[in-house]
């Protein structure tokens, strides 16, 4: 289990609802001088001189009606928020990974992940994700939830030979599944599966994965745009066309990614489909960085290793996540606007 770090988040408890709720009034009892228009003297000559003290009128009694609890359409909304302000900045630290997100200026956090370590026999057996969402978090977060599942259904009825084939259908069939849930908005992903000393990546959209091949950053996804050639060619191939808008290749004049998860309105031409590439965990693969775009828009491959590897090398998980850390503040710093999540995996825990 990983432990998770929600900074700067309302507390909220879905709990606290469920109890009824207890009302308590405290009526103050009234002032002589509330009761009597006279000045104070007037008023202690008349206590003093009176053999019989007066008495105060009791307060009328109030009726309150308690009504059932009950939750309006903009309490619904104010809940919904105190959960989404939950992903305002997160940060996670395990020996194996950490990962660290930020909010952009959006109102909500868009980006979600996946992170699950397991031992099989004397291996681990790990799966790792980054998903950026757009027009909203809907897809994004169905991803993080059922990805892993679907393709491990697919790999358990095909076999780990045919493990690039059974990853291309879990991808499918997420997207198939999140489409019938009638919810609007997309999500680019990247995975990495590792077992028996193996890494196999996978990417559908422009979340990125680079590895430090002793020092050196290498790219072991390709980010799918409208502009790469062979995706406008399969894009005009099934009818539609890629339109450049202020330096920005987009499909149909929409969206600037090409594949993805969801995007009902544009799913004849954004395909779900991943590239997938397999590797063996060699000594030299030292560490594994996977971020969502707010990342590769400001800072290179070559940088982002770069900054991390200092970090890296100590084996201390504080200082993984410092690297994220550091990581997300350089992009910013570039005046990055965008939702950030960024994670960093010691490739050197899974080596067998």
């Amino acid at each position: 289990m990983c432990t998770v770090a929600i900074l700067n988040s309302p507390v909220f408890s879905p709990e606290s609802c469920s109890s009824s709720p207890s009302f308590k009034f405290r009526l103050q009892k009234p002032s002589v001088t509330g009761i009597f228009r006279a000045s104070n003297d007037d008023v202690s000559n008349c206590l003093s001189n009176s053999p019989t003290q007066l008495k105060r009128k009791r307060p009328t009694r109030l009726n309150i009606p308690i009504a059932p609890l009950s939750f309006s359409a903009d309490q619904l909304v104010t809940v919904e928020t105190a959960v989404e302000d939950q992903w305002k900045e997160v940060e996670v630290e395990e020996e194996e990974y950490s990962v660290y997100c930020k909010r952009g200026r959006r109102e909500k956090m868009e980006d979600r992940f996946k992170a699950d370590v397991d031992f099989s026999g004397k291996n681990k057996v790990a799966f790792f994700g980054v998903f950026d969402g757009h027009g909203g978090s809907k897809a994004a977060e169905y991803a993080s939830e059922n990805l892993q599942k679907n393709i491990r259904d697919e790999v358990e009825k095909r076999g780990e030979m045919e493990i690039a084939e059974a990853i291309k259908q879990g991808y499918l069939n997420t997207d198939s599944e999140f489409l019938k849930e009638d919810q609007r908005g997309g999500a680019c992903c990247v995975t990495a599966i590792i077992s028996s000393g193996n890494l196999v990546v996978s990417n559908a959209g422009d979340c990125r994965a680079v590895v430090s091949r002793g020092g050196d950053a290498e790219a072991l996804t390709s980010d799918h745009r409208p502009s790469r050639s062979d995706e406008k060619e399969r894009i005009e191939s099934l009818g539609g066309y890629v339109d450049c808008s202020r330096g920005v290749s987009r499909v149909l004049g929409s969206l600037a990614v090409s594949r993805g998860i969801g995007d009902r309105s544009l799913k004849q031409w954004i395909t779900a489909e991943p590239e997938t590439k397999m590797f063996k965990i060699i000594p030299e693969f030292e560490f594994l960085i996977m971020a969502s775009d707010g990342l590769w828009e400001k800072v290179t491959n070559q940088e982002a290793v770069d900054l991390a590897r200092p970090f890296c090398a100590s084996g201390d998980k504080s200082e993984t996540i410092s690297a994220c850390k550091k990581l997300v503040e350089l992009s910013t710093s570039r005046g990055s606007i965008d939702d950030t999540s960024v994670m960093i995996v010691q490739l050197g825990c899974f080596c067998s």
